[in-house]
């Protein structure tokens, strides 16, 4: 496999150095940390670990490795549900706001620590009297309501691994998730809103369980008040549970090795890998992480991100590292246009959002809505902005700053991923000059370097982006299959850990991602990142979004085929099409030139906002798309392949 190609267009001369109002109360204003951790890694997370969490008893060791499996903090032990809760309660917090709860048909709730402490403590005598015990796995497919923290959180208070599986996934994903976990329990919903209606759960649920031979209950949250089938002796109301349950249920010490989750991702071929998260190292590392790199004051910010507990970025940074740090936040239950498409803007205005952690995807939808949406809001309480879930593109990280931020607010554009845990490549905001586009550097203690394809190490541009060291919060294997785990992730380089993307160095030592190595395609022998070309469609006026993928072709290997969203009421002709062709060979080169641009009304997302490539390479391949429930709209591939079928080709 050749090394990834490496990116000339992007504007790396454009620095943005922290702003003078924000360094003067930052918490991190030096890189102290940073040679801190450069001296000695581990003694620096074992100081992490101490101040930020509370321990029932030390550890002795603070790391043992043998590669590819980790051990951190072996030794010590703690609760996950105690950190996240009942420390603030018992030093006096009790009536902090932990969540301001929006609900898209515009109910409210707000839950402050010590609400969340009784919550939690009632479920997970809810759990016990089902019969969970520490070591079972409970499954959790819920809308984004209050009570799917809570679920988690009594599944840590008890020693009990939860799954929680997307509410947008098909009943064939569950049966799958609960299977592979073997869960003991499967805690839901009746249905959730979204768009303004009562998107259902409990009827996917139904049809999972089927065949999921180790469920013995179901628990039930009644959300949207919708008739659905309960099975006798199977399946339980949450709220009649809850009201019997009792408040009193102390937090039991955990190994800081207990597995505190799993979490599923898709393959297109083979089963889901159910990655496995443990306790102390994964609390410490999203902890430290959302604390510094949000700079968080906890009694005066009110944080927000817009991601959804399904993915690995809401266990993270909804859960588990706010929570850990006594946070205020917010959390929303639906989409971002209903009723209106300043739904965002007014949250942020509503609860005077300090700090907004999103996706590139999302930015690049506000930016085809128009700057008119933010401009109906008072958006000046927001100090910090952060992007999470695939690499930004510089266009949509100026539009970000100069619209949202008020060219005021750092931003933090974050690469992590399931596997890792916690953030692992972005800014301290405090410190770093950021550059639009790039993730900066490395946090401290994180070791990453890109190689070639021999695996040398390379110090300016284009190659794999590998870890050289473990971290405290990286995965600890995949479920029930160790050796998948060793060949998936330290198997491509000796010693290393990969895990599929591609990177580039630039001449300032700035780290710019490129996405998954198996989105760069090999055209006529020339290795180009479909991040590469969409960036360069994007900063076109003309577009508002695009999605390129390379779909087999006889004469170069791979050929570029683009599918593209125009902004407002520019007229989508197949003269335009071409016009692109041409702005793309002009900002990258003639190689970079899709073979054929095709203008579309919307393009395929999941309900989290990830565009399928994967489904676009299908269209254009001519295949069977299959299962496209998890979209967001799976109807949008009908106009897709209408425009599809009448995209010229063009001539290069």
């Amino acid at each position: 496999m050749a090394e990834p190609a490496i990116e000339d267009h992007y504007s790396e001369d454009r620095t943005f150095p922290p702003p003078d109002g924000f360094v003067a109360d930052a918490l991190v204003r030096d890189r102290s940390l940073y040679e801190e951790a450069d001296a000695d890694p581990e003694a620096f997370w074992a100081r992490q670990a101490r101040e930020l969490l509370t321990w029932r008893s030390d550890f002795d060791t603070t790391l043992e490795w043998d590669l590819p499996f980790a051990k951190w903090f072996v030794g010590g032990t703690l609760n996950v549900a105690e950190n996240c809760v009942d420390r603030h309660v018992e030093a006096g917090r009790g009536d902090k706001v932990a969540i301001h709860w929006e609900g898209e048909p515009g109910d409210t709730r707000t839950i402050t620590y010590a609400d969340l402490l009784d919550e939690v403590c009632r479920f997970a005598n809810v759990l016990k009297g089902l019969g969970v015990e520490k070591g079972d796995r409970v499954a959790i497919y819920m809308p984004m309501i209050p009570e799917l923290p809570v679920a988690m959180l009594a599944c840590a208070r008890l020693g009990a691994a939860h799954s929680v599986i997307f509410g947008g996934f098909s009943p064939d994903s569950i049966t799958d998730r609960v299977n592979d976990a073997e869960a003991k329990v499967v805690v839901t919903a009746d249905a959730g809103y979204r768009r303004g209606v009562a998107s259902m759960l409990k009827p996917n649920v139904d049809l999972a369980l089927a065949s999921t031979p180790s469920v013995e209950h179901v628990v039930v949250v009644n959300r949207c008040d919708t008739e659905v089938h309960m099975e006798e002796g199977r399946d339980h109301w949450w709220h009649r549970l809850m009201a019997d349950a009792s408040p009193d249920c102390p937090a039991e010490p955990m190994d800081s090795e207990q597995l505190l989750y799993l979490l599923y991702t898709s393959g297109t071929t083979a089963k889901p890998k159910g990655i496995m998260h443990t306790t102390g190292g994964y609390l410490t590392q999203v902890a430290f992480t959302h604390k510094y790199v949000f700079d968080l004051h906890p009694d005066t910010d009110v944080y927000w991100c817009a991601a959804d507990v399904g993915w690995v970025t809401g266990h993270s940074y909804i859960v588990y590292g706010p929570l850990a740090n006594g946070a205020t936040q917010v959390m929303y239950e639906g989409t971002p246009d209903t009723p209106g498409r300043d739904r965002l803007w007014s949250i942020v205005e509503k609860y005077g959002v300090t700090q907004l952690y999103t996706a590139p995807t999302a930015i690049r939808t506000f930016m085809k809505w128009g700057v008119e949406e933010p401009e109906k809001h008072d958006l000046s309480s927001l100090r910090l902005l952060g992007t999470v879930g695939e690499p930004i593109n510089p266009e949509a990280w100026m539009w970000y700053h100069r619209h949202i931020g008020g060219e005021r607010c750092p931003i933090v554009d974050t690469w992590w991923q399931t596997e890792t845990g916690a953030m692992m490549i972005t800014s301290l905001p405090g410190v770093v000059t950021t550059k639009p586009g790039s993730a900066t550097f490395p946090l401290p203690g994180i070791g990453v370097e890109v190689v070639d394809d021999a695996g040398n190490p390379v110090e300016r541009g284009g190659g794999y982006l590998t870890l050289t060291r473990p971290w405290p919060s990286m995965l600890r294997g995949i479920w029930g299959d160790p050796e998948r785990y060793r060949d998936t992730y330290w198997s491509r380089f000796d010693g290393r850990y990969f895990a599929g993307d591609g990177a580039k160095i630039d001449d300032d030592g700035y780290f710019w991602l490129l996405g998954r190595v198996d989105d760069v395609m090999n055209i006529s022998g020339h290795r180009i990142s479909t991040t590469e070309v969409e960036s360069a469609l994007v900063a076109h006026e003309s577009v508002a979004e695009a999605a390129v993928v390379g779909a087999t072709d006889p004469t170069t290997g791979q050929a570029i085929i683009a599918y593209v969203i125009l902004r407002g009421n520019v007229e989508p002709t197949p003269e335009h099409g071409e016009l692109l062709r041409q702005h793309v060979a002009q900002q990258i080169g003639p190689i970079a030139r899709p073979k054929t641009v095709i203008l579309v009304p919307d393009l395929p997302k999941t309900r989290s906002g990830k565009i399928m490539r994967r489904l676009l390479r299908d269209v254009a391949e001519g295949r069977d798309l299959g299962d496209t429930t998890t979209l967001a709209d799976p109807h949008v591939f009908d106009e897709i392949n209408a425009r599809a079928a009448d995209a010229p080709s063009g001539e290069d």
